[in-house]
């Protein structure tokens, strides 16, 4: 799931770099983004709900893992550190859901591939396993879960 800027994941302060990044190129558009798809809005969780992030977390196991760590650091894809505080809740499940459509047509989205150079295969979530996903990588990114 490409869902966050690709690095090398060697550690070097991007602010010494004179290459502007995906994400410094297109911050502003990234940061109000929805994304291509029939997320329209969601309302988040707070504290979050850890039925769903136990859930997200197994669908993290079963369908991410091998190509993206949850961490900073890349892999296939990039790593999943972060991604809630770069894209909107919206963007996130629609990369999810529609990732083909999304690295298509959603600016965001091809810039991230462009970098990348790695498309995200379709793995056929549900609606309700994209929210899972998204609540879990809120508890990744270190937001409290509920009891």
């Amino acid at each position: 799931m490409a869902f966050l800027r690709c690095s090398s994941g060697s550690g070097s302060d991007s602010s010494t770099s004179n290459q502007p990044s995906v994400e410094a190129s297109s911050a502003d558009q990234a940061n109000t983004n929805k994304g291509i798809g029939e997320i329209k809005q969601v309302d988040l969780n707070n504290p979050l709900d850890k039925t769903l992030v136990a859930n997200g977390l197994a669908i993290y196991d079963l369908k991410c893992s091998a190509c993206h760590k949850l961490t900073d650091q890349r892999v296939v894809g990039p790593g999943f550190k972060g991604v809630t505080e770069r894209r909107t809740p919206e963007w996130i499940m629609n990369m999810a859901m529609n990732a083909d459509v999304m690295l298509e047509q959603d600016p965001t989205a091809r810039e991230l591939l462009k970098e990348c150079l790695v498309r995200m295969p379709n793995q056929n979530l549900s609606k309700d396993d994209a929210r899972s996903v998204l609540e879990f990588f809120y508890s990744n990114d270190g937001q409290a879960v509920g009891n």
